[in-house]
């Protein structure tokens, strides 16, 4: 991994490192990597506060006089919050498609990387070397002949093909349930055949997790996938898979349908009581837990 961040920094002919105002440089387009003040950028303010910024941007110019960056935003973050005006850069000039490769390259180098960061870096590059097949080839170093891409990808990452386009497919998620994935509330399998899912039906889902207060385990997530492949996926089924008691759950309360029916309607079905007892609870819980 060093290896490949070394070779991003490394000065090519007649390139050389200057200094540019921060005020000039450019977030890179759609940049799927965050930039947040966590553990690792309080330990880089700290060695830029202390040695400066040893390893220069990388950056390609654009209309208007400024550059995008392609490696570095992290640093440029932490330089700007020190009081930085100036920062060291490399400066290369790139189509979109090499701007693209490089800057995905550069950043998987990183020590952390959440599910959906990683997600849409493999799709911009995919979709990238897709656009660059059968073009000269100029700074990207991929032959593509007999490959498919994600097999490039999946060889150049340790993958495999198989989980590369897995990765690529969680893009198809939407926001809510991205954050809960990359905050490990959903586990990475179930989220794979979540984003099989239509839109409207990820929004339901979120509505029926709130509802049953659960997350969907694998096989759960595969049927409520096959359900919508066959559009009989709804709200109420969704909350009726989630309300029930995953395998390996070992303490359950139970009660008999006779002890229900004493409180419910007669034509009250089992799932229409689990549901009135769900909601009744939630009330509760909010009335009275939080105090």
């Amino acid at each position: 991994m060093a290896r490949k961040e070394n070779e991003s920094n490394r000065l090519f002919e007649d390139e050389k490192v200057i200094e540019i105002e921060i005020e000039r440089l450019r977030s890179f387009k759609d940049h799927p990597f965050k930039v947040t003040d966590d553990k690792e950028m309080h330990l880089l303010k700290d060695s830029i506060k202390q040695y400066g910024v040893l390893n220069p941007l990388i950056v390609r110019p654009v209309p208007d006089g400024v550059y995008e960056i392609i490696s570095g935003h992290r640093r440029k973050y932490a330089a700007q919050q020190l009081g930085y005006r100036k920062v060291p850069v490399i400066i290369r000039v790139m189509n979109d498609e090499e701007a693209i490769i490089k800057m995905v390259d550069a950043n998987l180098q990183r020590e952390r990387i959440s599910y959906s960061e990683k997600a849409f870096a493999y799709k911009m590059k995919n979709d990238a070397m897709k656009r660059t097949a059968g073009r000269p080839r100029s700074q990207i170093d991929h032959n593509l002949k007999g490959k498919r891409t994600v097999e490039i990808i999946a060889e150049e990452t340790g993958e495999s093909p198989k989980q590369v386009q897995r990765y690529i497919t969680l893009t198809n998620l939407i926001p809510e349930l991205l954050q809960q994935l990359d905050d490990e509330l959903i586990s990475f399998n179930p989220a794979v055949e979540l984003a099989a899912l239509k839109e409207n039906e990820q929004k339901e889902l979120i509505e029926a997790m709130d509802y049953a207060q659960s997350v969907p385990s694998l096989s759960q997530a595969q049927r409520m996938k096959k359900l919508s492949k066959e559009g009989n996926l709804s709200l109420e089924k969704m909350q009726d898979i989630l309300s029930e008691v995953k395998k390996g759950e070992i303490s359950r309360v139970t009660f008999t349908n006779e002890q229900l029916h004493r409180y419910f309607p007669n034509n009250y079905t089992p799932e229409m009581m689990k549901r009135e007892i769900v909601a009744i609870l939630k009330i509760w819980m909010e009335q009275y837990w939080n105090k």
